[in-house]
């Protein structure tokens, strides 16, 4: 048996905010990031359309990029203090993954990160909070999906944190917080859409179900990204409705290798950070030349529906591989991990351990072909240097 789990509404198009005014209760802990939403007065409207529903409001402010353990444990603690019925979090993917893990922490106390850690293993949620998702960024999609994804600083390490509990009750697609996102955060998060949707096609358990979610992704980003990119406000609300189909695909089908490798290299080096959607992107092309062994058919497929040609499955898998590369050279997003500045000898030394813990992530076990830590540190290098993975 299988499961397909959506939140139970999804508001969307412009003004869909609006529908904070409909909903019944008396306490509301708004989660948010570093400004951007009160800056651009969103904050202000979600807060003045809880008061004419009759709903007391607190904020819990300034949730840095990828949250970290102890933001999780400050935002439940203020929500245990007031006691809310709705938990809403608006922004990008990062105050909306912390405030799902804050949720979990508010309503069970006792139970540790380490528990959450092991996938399918959250407590029952509801019985003291519902909660909204309202996304800013058209990529992660964690308005729809089960997930969520929190960093330990002290071990460099990000955690994905998946169960269908922290499935949104209700998610707010409205575009007119996308179109707040500046160019380089528009090509990240469109191609961690991207990701998304690819990913979960070839995913072993890819049903009837998400194909066509995914497969219409696709076609969405590749369709409309570079014009979002470009500043089209048109094809930015298009993009924000992609990444949406995008992550009720993969919520349910889940991922592979590609987010393994993003979610233990992206606060791993001394270089600097690597933003999520800019490590997908980068390695999504080499995890296709990997994955091809097993999933050639399903890739073809994608290339497909894209239009692109080919005489063979193998041939139209090279042109999707060469098509993203392509993509993200327009995006300005690195094509190699050497491009991207990470130094040699730091990559060297480290790769082994981050090259373990990928293997050991929870997106690995739905990747279309099996990796094991010697292989995985061969990819890694390859994508390091550019070279075609033929292993």
């Amino acid at each position: 048996m299988a499961r397909f789990t959506l939140p139970r509404d999804i508001y969307y198009g412009a003004g869909a905010m609006e529908e904070l005014k409909n909903i019944s209760g008396k306490r509301a802990i708004i989660v948010v990031g570093g400004g951007s939403m009160k800056r651009f007065g969103f904050l202000d409207k979600a807060v003045s359309y809880l008061n004419e529903a009759g709903i007391e409001v607190k904020l819990f402010e300034n949730v840095e990029p990828d949250p970290s353990v102890e933001t999780v444990m400050r935002g439940a603690e203020a929500m245990r203090e007031f006691q809310p019925d709705w938990i809403i979090s608006m922004g990008g993917g990062s105050p909306i993954d912390a405030a799902k893990a804050m949720w979990a922490f508010y309503e069970y106390p006792e139970t540790t990160f380490e528990q959450l850690c092991i996938p399918f293993n959250f407590p029952t949620l509801r019985q003291k909070a519902k909660f909204i998702a309202i996304p800013s960024t058209s990529g992660t999609a964690t308005e729809v999906t089960a997930f969520s994804v929190i960093t330990d600083y002290a071990k460099g390490i990000k955690y994905p944190l998946a169960d269908f509990n922290i499935t949104p009750d209700i998610a707010i697609v409205d575009p007119a917080l996308a179109e707040t996102m500046p160019q380089t955060l528009t090509a990240h998060t469109g191609m961690d859409a991207l990701t998304h949707a690819i990913e979960a096609y070839v995913s072993t358990l890819h049903t009837p179900f998400t194909d066509p979610l995914a497969l219409k992704a696709i076609k969405m980003v590749f369709e409309y990204l570079e014009a979002s990119y470009n500043g089209d406000m048109n094809a930015r609300e298009q993009m924000h409705y992609a990444q949406c189909l995008a992550g009720m695909a993969f919520s349910n089908a889940l991922l592979g290798i590609v987010h393994s490798m993003a979610h233990k290299t992206g606060a791993a080096f001394s270089t600097g950070h690597i933003p999520h959607g800019c490590a997908n992107a980068i390695y999504l092309p080499y995890v296709i030349e990997y994955n091809a062994k097993n999933a050639e058919a399903r890739y073809a497929d994608i290339a497909r529906e894209i239009g692109l040609t080919g005489a063979s499955d193998a041939e139209l898998t090279q042109a999707l591989c060469d098509k993203i590369t392509a993509f993200n050279r327009t995006l300005n997003i690195p094509t190699t991990l050497k491009e991207f500045g990470i130094n040699e000898a730091e990559f060297k030394e480290k790769i082994a351990d981050i090259s373990a813990n990928a293997v050991g992530d929870a997106c690995t076990g739905s990747n279309p072909r099996e990796i094991d830590p010697a292989q995985m540190e061969k990819l890694f290098t390859a994508i390091y240097y550019g070279d075609k993975v033929d292993f």
